[in-house]
């Protein structure tokens, strides 16, 4: 049952503790939008730059890896799937109602793990209505 789990709630939890953990000590959310940008560490380029990444960079790097994994998932036909569909339409209302009620997720970082969710979701929905459609026209000739 594990499985029916949605892999985007890993991104959505860490950027959770991020903003809860820097962002509700004062009455702004500048703290935690400055933990998300702030560089962990910096890899020199070729062109002699260096490219700075930060907390919030690796979440969105993590998420779309997630993605990628979720996609997969929702190609599945078993009956575990549904329950996927359903955690991730779950975790898309919650993820919109961060986005558009507390301060510190009304970020870009978290702008795009919600629109990833939101694909997941319409992604789960199409191919299960498509393969449910294929299934049909197969029984009916």
């Amino acid at each position: 049952m594990l499985i029916a789990v949605p892999l985007l709630l890993i991104p959505v939890v860490l950027y959770n503790l991020v903003v809860f953990a820097n962002g509700l000590t004062g009455a702004s959310m500048a703290g935690a939008d400055a933990a998300l940008r702030e560089p962990m560490f910096a890899i020199p380029m070729a062109s002699g730059a260096s490219w700075n990444v930060g907390p919030g960079d690796l979440i969105l790097f993590l998420a779309l890896i997630l993605l990628f994994f979720e996609l997969l998932k929702s190609t599945s036909s078993q009956k575990v799937a549904i329950v996927n569909h359903a955690l991730s339409m779950i975790l898309f209302v919650v993820c919109l109602v961060e986005f558009l009620l507390i301060r510190g997720f009304a970020t870009s970082t978290f702008f795009l793990i919600v629109t990833m969710v939101m694909l997941d979701v319409l992604a789960g929905f199409i191919v299960t209505i498509i393969s449910a459609r294929k299934d049909l026209d197969f029984g009916g000739a």
